[in-house]
């Protein structure tokens, strides 16, 4: 089974600082986001049962770096990578985003599944899986919590609220997953440095025949929620100020009496 896994990788949101009420990204290193790290270890858990090969493919976007970052990809199992890096894509929407993965997929040819995390870490819009299948004419499932594959079918599983779902689809196909699918492995020593010889290319748009994409949606603000500070002091004993704290979060209806 061939399996092609779409990874984005997004900012460290651990190391993004608020200021003036925007998130400032500048020197914050990129990783590959957590869904999809658990998209990989599903693909990687696949190929295990039914045998095959697992590509990882990013669209590097604003980050010019993502071919050395894919590189975890290639450690947690991904038997090759595929980078397209262009400088315009440098702030593409899911639209772009999902035209040119469709296109890179048809050019990487055998595809049997397409694996993406339901959302990306920084924006969550959960578009481009649904986005990508629709333009590849592939039937999609989202958020899958458990992905099987065989007799030329994937069945996969996913929670319902009340319920619990299982769906089955013809491949090839798309399937959008959740956390709960699995626990990612962290690769060892021996895998980060088998995973410099793996293979990996970089495309440009030029090589999928396509042209700068043309945004169908403009950002027109994307600001942090205000937040003013009270400047209130508490004095007294460290019990009478703990008192003055509780009963000034009860007035503010942080707490309730």
């Amino acid at each position: 089974m061939d399996i092609v896994v779409c990874v984005k990788t997004n900012p460290d949101l651990q190391m993004v600082r608020i200021k003036n009420r925007e998130a400032v990204t500048e020197a914050v290193p990129y990783k590959i986001g957590d869904l999809e790290k658990n998209a990989l270890q599903a693909a990687v858990d696949l190929r295990a049962a039914a045998g095959g090969k697992v590509t990882a493919l990013c669209l590097a976007e604003s980050n010019r770096k993502a071919a050395e970052d894919i590189k975890v990809a290639l450690a947690m199992g991904a038997d090759e990578a595929v980078v397209i890096d262009d400088p315009a894509l440098a702030a593409p929407d899911q639209a772009a985003i999902a035209a040119v993965l469709a296109a890179a997929v048809k050019k990487i040819g055998a595809c049997d599944l397409l694996l993406f995390g339901e959302g990306s870490s920084d924006n969550y819009t959960g578009q481009v899986g649904a986005r990508v299948a629709e333009l590849l004419g592939l039937p999609q499932i989202g958020y899958a919590r458990k992905v099987e594959a065989a007799d030329g079918a994937v069945r996969c599983e996913r929670s319902m609220d009340d319920m619990i779902e299982t769906l089955e689809a013809p491949l090839p196909a798309a399937v959008t997953v959740v956390s709960e699918i699995n626990e990612p492995t962290i690769p060892g020593l021996m895998q980060i440095m088998k995973a410099k010889s793996k293979p990996l290319q970089v495309w440009a748009l030029a090589d999928l025949g396509l042209g700068a994409p043309a945004p169908v949606r403009e950002i027109v603000s994307n600001l942090a929620e205000e937040q003013d500070r009270k400047n209130i002091l508490f004095e007294g004993t460290v019990a009478e100020q703990a008192d003055a704290f509780v009963n000034a979060l009860i007035k503010e209806g942080v707490l309730g009496r």
